[in-house]
């Protein structure tokens, strides 16, 4: 898995969301989520920064440039 698979499972579990969720709350599928936490598929720029405002998190966290 990739850093940003992990890290995106990590933070949607932690904020007790369900996949179906935190798709619905950004406007994909939930075979969407699955695939991103599953490394399978990889979001846009513009999901990504969906799911950062959801997660309350940053993009640099979530891709692995930083740790916080």
């Amino acid at each position: 898995m990739s850093t940003l698979s992990e890290r995106l499972k990590q933070e949607r579990i932690a904020k007790g969301f369900t996949q179906k969720q935190v798709a619905t709350a950004i406007g994909v599928t939930f075979n969407c989520i699955s695939q991103y936490e599953s490394g399978t598929r990889e979001p846009s720029i513009d999901v990504l920064v969906k799911l950062c405002k959801v997660l309350e998190t940053s993009s640099d966290y979530l891709i692995g440039i930083s740790n916080t």
